[in-house]
């Protein structure tokens, strides 16, 4: 049933009774009708508001709140970077020859100086064998004059003769040794044969790779940073590490932030060291998230909530109990946003009730339910 008011009347007739006395007594009159007119304003918004939660009919909108809680509200930096073997070599004979034998296969661990393939070299160990021939000849020259000379027997110069020859084919020989080291193939690191390109009767060539190996357990993310971010990124900073492909992410820092900016892609290079693990691979992508805003104890509200009034943000939260909750408008002042979440500076309590859905279309005291 709709309850109507007239004030209009009942002021008609109060001023049509005080209608006599003087300029003064009308003022006093006029003021004290401006109280009551005030006092019945009053009574009578107070009427509506019990009427409007008291009677059924009054339709309230239905809403989703939350609590606020304080949190640690983080700003980041998203970039793509790829995973980098800082030991991922080529490998390549030393000198040139025919390879004759290839002594690993792809997927094979080797240590650092394995021989992965032989060359030829067939008449330089000839020729080592003929000079150790020569060697055996001048060492028992050299200990018969030797002995010959302890006696007094001979002259010096014989003796001193006979010692350099048989030094000099040693040292000779020990060139030849380290020349026929060269027809191997060897690994420079320790890791895994990657890759097998030689082949057998191959002729090998220095700078031809012949071989791939890669240590696995020395990886790094490497990145390039537009140089509108140098300032806020530097080495130690925290990021957070994605690799999509196996869906694993870790947390962790920077290991390097390079303090020169490139001239052609105006970038700067950032390397994220990474511990051994056999999921992650050589070229594998990785997005990286770098922390350049970290606030302890923030009060966090989802983006969606933010409302706008003449160019002024606000949220609505909920106040009172059980079935008698009222919307409350709330200015705030935003911080920093990233992707779903802004950072509230000042406005919202921790164990304020926020209006998370359902608050379009509310006003500043309006009744709702849960």
């Amino acid at each position: 049933m709709t309850r109507k008011y007239f004030t209009l009347p009942l002021i008609t007739l109060i001023l049509a009774a005080c209608g006599g006395g003087g300029g003064n007594n009308k003022a006093e009159q006029l003021q004290k009708l401006k109280q009551e007119k005030a006092t019945l304003d009053q009574k009578i918004s107070a009427l509506e508001k019990e009427l409007k939660s008291g009677d059924s009919s009054v339709k309230m909108k239905t809403v989703t709140i939350a609590p606020i809680e304080k949190t640690t509200f983080e700003h980041y930096i998203d970039i793509q970077g790829h995973v980098d073997a800082r030991e991922n070599v080529n490998v390549s004979a030393q000198q040139p020859g025919i390879i004759k034998a290839i002594l690993v296969r792809e997927g094979q661990q080797v240590s650092k100086g394995q021989t992965l393939a032989q060359l030829d070299n067939n008449v330089l160990q000839a020729s080592i064998a003929e000079l150790q021939t020569r060697i055996d000849l001048a060492k028992t020259l050299y200990q018969k004059q030797e002995n010959l000379w302890k006696q007094q027997i001979g002259s010096e110069v014989q003796f001193l003769n006979a010692k350099n020859q048989y030094e000099s084919l040693l040292r000779n020989k020990k060139t030849m040794e380290e020349q026929a080291e060269l027809s191997r193939i060897v690994s420079p690191i320790s890791g895994t044969v990657d890759a097998v390109i030689a082949k057998l009767g191959d002729n090998a060539a220095p700078g031809s790779p012949a071989f791939r190996v890669v240590n696995s357990t020395n990886l790094r993310v490497v990145a390039n940073i537009a140089e509108s971010f140098g300032g806020r990124v530097k080495t130690g900073d925290e990021v957070i590490v994605s690799f999509p492909d196996i869906n694993k992410e870790i947390r962790t820092r920077i290991g390097f932030a390079s303090k020169v900016i490139d001239p052609l892609s105006r970038t700067i290079n950032v390397e994220i060291p990474l511990k051994a693990d056999r999921s992650i691979r050589p070229n594998m992508i990785a997005l990286l998230r770098i922390v350049d805003y970290k606030a302890n104890d923030a009060i966090v509200v989802p983006v969606s909530v933010v409302q706008y009034s003449m160019g002024k943000p606000y949220v609505l939260t909920v106040k009172g109990q059980g079935d008698k909750l009222q919307a409350v408008r709330k200015n705030i002042e935003i911080g920093r946003t990233y992707n779903d979440k802004a950072e509230v500076k000042s406005g919202l309590e921790a164990g304020e009730r926020i209006i998370t859905t359902g608050f379009q279309g509310l006003n500043n005291d309006d009744f709702v339910k849960l």
